[in-house]
């Protein structure tokens, strides 16, 4: 299979993840990294081969590049994405696509302008736990979905992340919230309202190293989404609460029976199936999960969908409505109000062995 030629732009802690599973994508490979801290980048051109660049300018005009894995922090990824999309490289970006929908938008257009694609994670919705919840909804045992619970309690990250103050600035529900709203938006189609409670429940903070910060942004938010099929959605996330039973969990109702996913992120996380007014009963995996979170199989399923032809699952467009949904939910929080959602996306086909 041809291999496209991918910078990473952005070494902080994922890229290690990223860098190492691309090794295993047939339609990839990374042949350099850029980061705003020179020395980070030529650790990772040591360790994982290919160039240290000295600027994103100097990447993007490589001409062996055709592919850029944005994995600048959130605000960055607007900017950096609409850069690599103006050289006319193919962009990848770690979620979210933006932090607004206008800046989305203008990346959708930017893509459509240079005649190139445009992804956006999280593809944990493409992992085999959630792909066996995604093949019982189509298949109909549980009849018609009609409530949905999204569970994610991701405790005080500052207690382990290296660099916590980013992600308190924006909160939970761009940074974790999005991977339950993604298998919403992947299974069950556009959410079209919103309404939605937030609070910072702990404003002061302390990193690993002892620097004392603030919370800027909500780190509890409760939401509920209306979607256009007129399920309704109940979403709670924070940067508080753990441990819980809830956990990272999702549950679907329908007439017929409910699904359980045991996490919105484990590939390999159980799921459960009951028929109404029975017991959950484990179901096994549509094949065997891959161990923990393939962050990169977005990325596989990008490099492999260009060079196939055919679209890749990981739509800009969905990650363009769920920008759309996130900013909903923080400004139906600032107001006490319903927010309405008007974006669509093309629904993601399922992985060819689900």
């Amino acid at each position: 299979m041809k291999k496209l030629k991918a910078v990473i732009v952005g070494c902080g802690n994922i890229a290690e993840t990223y860098a190492n599973q691309a090794k295993e994508y047939p339609a990839l490979e990374i042949v350099g990294f850029f980061d705003l801290d020179a020395s980070r980048a030529g650790d990772f051109a040591a360790k994982h081969g290919g160039s240290a660049y000295e600027s994103l300018d100097e990447a993007l005009n490589d001409a062996r590049v055709d592919l850029v894995v944005n994995l600048t922090i959130h605000h960055a990824h607007a900017s950096v994405s609409g850069l690599a999309l103006g050289a006319g490289k193919h962009v990848y970006s770690e979620k979210p696509l933006a932090t607004s929908s206008q800046d989305a938008r203008r990346l959708l257009a930017a893509a459509d302008a240079a005649g190139v694609r445009l992804a956006s994670a999280p593809s944990t919705f493409l992992g085999e736990a959630a792909q066996t919840v995604n093949r019982g909804l189509r298949g109909g045992s549980a009849g018609t979905p009609r409530v949905a619970y999204a569970e994610i309690n991701h405790g005080r990250i500052e207690t382990w992340h290296p660099n916590p103050v980013p992600f308190y600035k924006v909160g939970p529900v761009w940074d974790v919230a999005v991977y339950p709203l993604s298998i919403w938006a992947a299974f069950c189609g556009p959410m079209r309202s919103v309404s939605a409670v937030g609070r910072i429940l702990l404003p002061s903070r302390q990193s690993k190293d002892g620097e004392a910060f603030e919370v800027a942004a909500y780190d509890y938010v409760t939401a509920l989404i209306s979607f256009e099929n007129g399920m309704l959605g109940r979403l709670t996330t924070n940067f508080y609460v753990s441990p819980s039973k809830q956990g990272y969990s999702m549950e679907f109702h329908g007439d017929s029976g409910s699904f359980f996913l045991g996490s919105s992120f484990l590939f390999d996380a159980p799921v459960e199936f009951a028929a109404y007014g029975k017991a959950l009963e484990s179901l096994p995996l549509a094949r065997d999960g891959f161990h923990g979170v393939e962050f990169g199989r977005g990325l596989d399923d990008f490099s492999r969908a260009i060079v196939e032809g055919r679209p890749h699952r990981c739509d800009a467009a969905m990650g363009a409505h769920l920008v759309e949904v996130i900013e909903a939910i923080h400004r139906s929080a600032d107001s006490a109000e319903t927010v309405e959602v008007k974006s669509d996306f093309p629904r993601p086909a399922p992985m060819d062995w689900a």
